[in-house]
């Protein structure tokens, strides 16, 4: 994908202007395998419809990646038989666990330790060769922090290198973490191998406090969101873009005017040539 792509959230909700969408609303989309394998009928054929006209990437909800519960191989088989019919050039997942005997339906922070970056990126590499692929992992949100023997960009920095996997650069993320743990998002910025991104999430958020803020993917991208992401822009080089909108999903003109607004800020920084991501 151009690396100044901009995507939007496959949702149900939304399946019926995304298909009738004329060409420049947005570059790609995005689907949570999980609420969509196996399904048929119209919503199955919407979907094929869909990834046969527009590049489709795939952001995993469940394979908790911290957890020490072992893989469910016959869904991991299901998983690579997706990506591989919907040609998928990307798959990510968050960098976290969600499950501990049964699923707990929340993601999760994982104790930032050394013992912990060993043990997920071991549980990584298996889900890279179960997949035949490489996979991007997300620095999720999180509000009660477990043990931290280092801070989280050492946390994510190490699970990227020995995993020898990519990252999903959620710049929302970034941001609440940053007002909500108190440190700097620039400099978490440029702590961060810039190789190693894949894409970029940018949401938008609930302003619970000044210093408290909530990851709600339920309004539109605040302003220092999107100052952040030109941040990260300049920083990085622009990376394809995944606009995320999960509840109180506006009219569809309403998003498509907000993935102006990010189409605006990768140009500012799309060079002469060489526009296109690595593959």
């Amino acid at each position: 994908m151009p690396t100044t792509a901009v995507g939007l959230g496959l949702r149900r909700a939304l399946l019926g202007p995304l298909q009738a969408a004329p060409a420049g609303d947005f570059d790609f989309l995005e689907c949570a395998p999980d609420n969509w394998i196996g399904v048929g009928g119209r919503f199955g054929a919407a979907l094929r419809e869909l990834s046969a006209r527009h590049p489709l990437v795939c952001h995993g909800l469940s394979l908790s990646l911290g957890s020490t519960d072992p893989f469910d191989d016959t869904y991991l088989r299901k998983l690579r038989r997706f990506l591989d019919e919907h040609r998928v050039p990307v798959f990510s997942e968050h960098l976290s666990y969600c499950s501990d005997d049964g699923q707990l339906y929340d993601l999760l922070p994982i104790p930032f330790t050394e013992e912990a970056v060993n043990h997920v990126a071991g549980r990584i590499r298996q889900v890279q060769d179960a997949l035949g692929r490489r996979i991007a992992v997300e620095n999720i949100s999180y509000y009660a922090a477990p043990y931290q023997a280092m801070p989280e960009l050492d946390f994510i920095i190490g699970v990227l290198a020995e995993a020898d996997c990519e990252l999903l650069l959620d710049v929302n993320n970034v941001y609440v973490n940053a007002i909500n743990h108190r440190y700097d998002p620039q400099a978490f910025l440029d702590g961060l191998p810039g190789g190693r991104i894949a894409y970029f999430h940018i949401a938008g958020h609930y302003d619970e406090a000044d210093d408290l803020k909530v990851d709600t993917h339920g309004a539109a991208v605040k302003p220092d969101v999107f100052a952040l992401l030109d941040d990260a822009c300049r920083r990085f080089g622009p990376r394809p873009t995944l606009l995320e909108r999960d509840f109180n999903i506006p009219p569809y003109a309403e998003l498509v005017a907000e993935l102006a607004q990010v189409r605006d800020v990768l140009a500012g920084h799309a060079p002469a040539t060489g526009r296109h991501a690595r593959a």
